[in-house]
């Protein structure tokens, strides 16, 4: 019901953007071509009925030793670095297409598989960055985050084992491009005040306002990008970390200053938080892009932040 809902309000708000000016060209949406695009999760009750599809590749983020401890028949325990750049000075970057590649092949993944990604605990993040990173590679029709993850999945009183999963033979991929899902520093600096487009700052209240300084040592500056709006990534979602209802979304952003026509841009950390604000903009048929290297690449390039 809930996913229904959210599909109706993808097209209402395409229907919204279709009668503004659209200055994008390829990146405007057309109402119907924003309804496919909705609905990048599934429920419990569908998962829990395509568990033996044999195309179904399903992997659990989050503490390895929960994953041991019990997960869905047949996941496959994933971490952030197998589908992340293994070097470069940022802490998360989005790898090239021909190491992506690899990457996706080797944990099972292949042309016709449908990916479902959910969370061990509340690594809510983890996991939309996971399924970004599918999106980005062009496998967006054919990748979900599963709406509440485990903690629903447990309250609901579905199957689980501590049975490792049997090793996965590697998938197929044709070679793919990465898609146009990501942008740079110039590119944010050069839109985040111009008209159509919209910067939204996806960490915490505290620091977007510079209340406390981000990054493992404190090595990030106070402050935010000068231009950003705040909508931090956690409310996206409610207290039992299901994703709001297709309304409360649409205020949020609206709140953060999005009107039909605009355009995303999105920024966190590291580009990890992020992507739960993209899933939501994703969701209800806004365009919306990743700052991929966010506010530590901000703070090693010694670019201007306000408070």
């Amino acid at each position: 019901m809930q996913i229904k809902m959210l599909a109706k309000a993808a097209v209402t708000f395409a229907i919204l953007v279709g009668s503004a000016a659209l200055p994008y060209g390829a990146h405007a949406q057309t109402a119907a071509s924003a309804a496919v695009q909705a609905e990048p999760w599934v429920s419990t009750a569908w998962l829990n009925s395509h568990l033996h599809d044999p195309n179904l590749v399903l992997l659990q983020i989050g503490e390895e030793s929960d994953y041991k401890s019990a997960h869905i028949p047949g996941a496959r325990f994933v971490r952030l670095e197998d589908v992340a750049a293994t070097s470069g000075k940022l802490s998360l970057e989005m790898p090239t297409a021909q190491e992506l590649r690899q990457r996706l092949q080797g944990l099972g993944i292949s042309n016709d598989s449908r990916v479902v990604i959910y969370f061990g605990n509340d690594e809510v993040s983890e996991s939309t960055r996971i399924l970004f990173t599918l999106q980005s590679a062009g496998l967006g029709a054919h990748a979900d985050l599963l709406d509440g993850g485990m903690p629903k999945w447990r309250r609901e009183g579905r199957p689980l084992t501590d049975r490792a999963t049997a090793a996965t033979l590697p998938g197929t991929l044709t070679p793919f491009k990465l898609q146009p899902t990501i942008v740079d520093a110039a590119f944010v600096r050069a839109h985040a005040r111009q008209p159509g487009y919209v910067l939204i700052d996806a960490r915490a209240a505290m620091y977007y306002d510079g209340l406390k300084e981000c990054g493992a040592e404190g090595h990030l500056r106070r402050g935010h990008i000068p231009g950003a709006h705040n909508l931090p990534f956690t409310d996206i979602t409610n207290d039992d970390l299901t994703l709001k209802k297709p309304a409360e979304l649409l205020a949020l952003f609206r709140k953060a200053g999005v009107k039909p026509g605009d355009r995303v841009i999105a920024y966190c950390h590291i580009g990890q938080q992020a992507t739960a604000v993209l899933l939501a903009a994703r969701a209800l048929g806004i365009d919306a892009v990743l700052y991929d290297g966010s506010f530590e690449d901000w703070t090693l390039r010694d670019l201007p932040v306000e408070r």
